[in-house]
């Protein structure tokens, strides 16, 4: 039996990453605390999405079906720290020693607590949580914070946007506490309350955050303890108290985090960034000369290798698999491509060959893949599938073959290539250009210099009718060349849209008084 070691996305060239800080707002005792500091007028609107995981160890840990424990040693006795379903319905829970717990349950798989594994297993989330947000923040050995106002227009909305991310948890095997907020902290703690909340006004925030106990903040006990002899037991308990008798008698810290939470101070936190080479490790649990289990364990390498790069668009010339053997120093395999490859099959090829000729001087217990430098991937046009031809089946042809035929069914001249000129004209700005004369030499470094400019470019400026309704975008760019010859031009051009959502590229003149006029259509 063999079980994941590192976390493809999540490995590193050296140690995982640490847990990541956050910055501590400096306490000045000459600041009075009547009342809590204020932000700047007009903040900065945020949303913070928070995903608690109350089951990694276990979730991390897992590596069979059976009924599982996760055990953790306590003043030098091994005890119960979660307990699955199964072992749960036999009577094992937490805080059971490790023999009580298989007296009941003898087919128990009892597994040690791994801080490393919880950590690669938080990485792996935090890298695939990068496809819904610019800034994913690993803020506790059990939390990941997303800011996602920037993400709702692309998602089609708040519950669209949750409803993916609680989908994909739950496909790669984690049962995760939600919750949404305007700030970092509040998010935080009603996830951890196992309150499904969603908060998006801030002034929504305070009411949802007094019934919360204070359990779940994650204050020492001894603070705790002190509170709740004092009949303090939730946050909306401590807000009730004076200000400046709390932070006297209980410091300024917790005062500081209930501020950060009700949004009354900024929370500044550290955008987690995923690794750009790929390192993973598959550890087994006894050593292993089987080959052909060994080209397996390192097919589903290269699977997750292919997954690591196609998420970045990015490809590798150079692979390392490092075979670790319990004495001695480990094997190495090297590959190369001739061109940058990203393909997971096309790899296992090159392996095969390889691997018949690898001598390994004894049994293996892990397996380890590196790859090269990463770089961007060229990308390659698809076939386009035609039906209805005269056999029935189905034929795929590429853009270059489709070209070719286009041509000898109707002519050189009647299918071109577009090349761009250097002129600042758009009417001068491009010409067509035979196929037949080298048309694949045309870069797209050509053409990103005119992003800015529209593809479905009219033969003729049309004017625009005077209650014409758009709206502008972006401009002007002003052109205001050609004096040398008949046809020069004074212009400021815009992008604008329409009600109708469409993208325009309008002008008008600018040495008379003019109407707008049309000259193109964003796609």
């Amino acid at each position: 039996m063999s079980r994941a070691c590192k976390s493809p996305v999540a490995a590193r060239d050296a140690a995982p990453t640490p847990l990541a800080v956050q910055q501590v707002l400096p306490f000045a005792e000459a600041i009075p605390f009547a009342k809590p500091l204020s932000l700047s007028p007009t903040p900065v609107r945020r949303l913070w999405f928070c995903v608690w995981l109350p089951h990694l160890p276990l979730e991390a840990g897992r590596s069979s079906d059976d009924a599982t424990a996760i055990v953790e040693e306590q003043q030098g006795v091994h005890r119960v720290l979660l307990a699955d379903a199964q072992a749960r319905a036999a009577g094992v829970m937490a805080g059971q020693s490790a023999n009580a717990a298989l007296a009941l349950l003898p087919t128990l798989q009892l597994q040690e607590r791994s801080l490393l594994r919880e950590q690669q297993a938080l990485e792996t989330l935090a890298a695939w949580l990068e496809r819904f947000s610019s800034f994913v923040c690993i803020a506790d050995r059990d939390v990941l914070l997303l800011e996602i106002a920037g993400s709702l227009r692309l998602f089609q909305g708040l519950r669209a946007l949750r409803e993916s991310i609680s989908k994909g948890l739950r496909q790669h095997g984690f049962d995760a506490s939600l919750a949404i907020a305007p700030t970092p902290l509040g998010a935080t703690w009603l996830a951890r309350a196992g309150r499904r909340a969603c908060i998006r006004e801030p002034q929504n925030l305070k009411g949802a955050l007094r019934s919360l106990p204070l359990a779940g903040l994650h204050w020492p006990e001894g603070l705790g303890a002190s509170l709740t002899g004092m009949g303090i037991t939730t946050v909306g308990d401590c807000l009730r108290l004076p200000r400046e008798g709390f932070v006297r008698r209980f410091g300024a810290e917790y005062m500081l985090e209930l501020d950060r939470a009700l949004g009354h101070l900024p929370d500044p936190r550290n955008s987690w960034r995923a690794p750009e080479r790929f390192c993973a490790d598959h550890e087994m649990t006894q050593e292993q000369s089987d080959r052909e289990l060994l080209l397996n364990i390192c097919r589903e390498l290269l699977f997750s290798h292919e997954r690591f790069l196609l998420a970045r668009q990015l490809g590798t010339q150079r692979l390392c698999f490092s075979f670790f053997h319990l004495k001695g120093s480990a094997t190495e395999l090297r590959l190369g491509c001739a061109r940058a490859e990203r393909s997971a099959e096309r790899w296992l090829e090159l392996l095969r060959i390889r691997f018949d000729q690898l001598v390994l001087p004894e049994s293996v217990i892990a397996v380890r893949l590196r790859s090269g430098m990463t770089q961007a991937l060229q990308a390659e046009s698809a076939s386009l599938s035609f039906y209805g031809t005269a056999d029935g089946q189905p034929r795929s042809y590429s853009i270059a073959q489709l070209a070719e035929r286009l041509m000898a069914r109707i002519g050189d001249q009647a299918v071109h290539s577009m090349m761009m000129v250097a002129e600042h004209r758009p009417q001068y700005a491009w010409r067509a250009q035979s196929l037949l004369s080298d048309w694949a030499s045309s870069t797209f470094a050509e053409v990103r210099r005119h992003l800015r400019r529209p593809l479905w470019m009219l033969p003729e400026p049309a004017v625009l009718p005077a209650d014409s309704n758009f709206r502008l975008l972006d401009g002007p760019e002003r052109l205001e060349t050609g004096w040398w010859d008949e046809d020069g031009i004074s212009r400021d051009y815009y992008t604008a849209v329409n009600p109708a959502g469409m993208r325009l590229w309008v002008f008008r003149n600018r040495n008379r008084s003019s109407p707008w006029y049309l000259h193109g259509y964003f796609g």
